[in-house]
């Protein structure tokens, strides 16, 4: 069992330790550009590769994202009263509480723990998240540029979300020439996923060790609360539930210090939760497989 968490974690733990390597030797790597990268071209192409070869019940599909919509909200309500009870200002916590790593960690984590299935349905949380990541986030954070309903129609994993659920629906596969298409541009996803997020680690500055801590353990203790929570009441069992499980539990995404970068909402401290809450998770992330596996 201990091996099997080994070959899970350490493709992950690699290529992130790769990406700090790589900002540590002093190179330039645009983690803007290969954010956007991602998050417009590969993401899309991966849910359209992955979605469209694995077969999922869309009651399954729809249990995922109603899943995600709930963890999200309970978080949102910790990240809400908590701050307050500490004296601290909600705005710059929210996001962090709300928006785990359910990307750059989660997606990869779940594809090796549970193969194509395991990635198909974090896939799905994934999606969710992602939509609201940006127009909610940027509004957590006190900002007035999220674009609104515009915002979100120009995202293009909304229409690679579109057409992967019509293609589940209907039973339609894509046309070879365009699955290979889609399947060899979202392979470069998880990766770059990984190194950015090596790259961003290493260059974060972090203050506050402490209160990173407190609040670092409540992101994922609480996430993982949150989610036992939701899979119980929806009824949710085998690679679903542990998928919900995992990404419920994922640490703080990177995009909320840039958030709080944009804005102005103490970047340091959010930085720590980013750094404290990412270390905490290759403790939390191995007793975690060790439960579902």
């Amino acid at each position: 069992m201990y091996f099997q968490i080994f070959t899970v974690l350490f493709p992950v733990i690699l290529c992130a330790f790769l990406g700090a390597l790589w900002a540590r030797s002093g190179q330039r790597y645009d983690s803007d550009f290969v954010s956007r990268l991602v998050l417009n071209i590969g993401a899309p192409a991966l849910i359209l590769s992955t979605l469209s070869q694995v077969a999922i019940d869309p009651s399954l599909f729809a249990d995922i994202a109603i899943a995600c919509v709930l963890v999200s909200l309970t978080m949102a309500l910790l990240g809400f009263v908590i701050p307050r009870l500490l004296g601290d200002d909600v705005r710059t916590y929210l996001p962090s509480f709300v928006f785990p790593n359910v990307g750059n960690m989660g997606l990869p984590v779940c594809m090796f723990a549970f193969g194509e299935q395991g990635l198909a349905l974090a896939l799905i949380f994934f999606m969710v998240l992602s939509v609201a990541h940006f127009p909610v986030g940027i509004l957590m954070a006190g900002g007035r540029e999220a674009g609104g309903l515009m915002g979100i129609i120009k995202m293009p994993i909304l229409y690679a979300i579109a057409l992967a659920v019509l293609l589940m629906m209907s039973g339609a596969v894509l046309p070879d020439f365009l699955n290979n298409a889609v399947s060899l541009i979202g392979a470069m996803t998880i990766p770059l996923m990984l190194i950015t997020l090596g790259v961003s680690l290493y260059s974060l500055k972090v203050s506050g060790w402490g209160k990173a801590l407190l609040y670092s353990l409540i992101r994922i203790l609480g996430g993982l609360s949150a989610g036992l929570l939701v899979v119980w009441w929806l009824d949710i069992e085998g690679v679903a539930r542990s998928v919900v499980l995992i990404q419920s539990s994922m640490p703080v995404a990177v995009f909320n210090y840039l958030f709080a970068v944009r804005f102005d909402r103490q970047p340091d401290a959010v930085a720590g939760l980013v750094v404290v809450s990412t270390l905490l998770s290759f403790v939390s992330l191995p007793i975690l497989l060790s439960w579902l596996i």
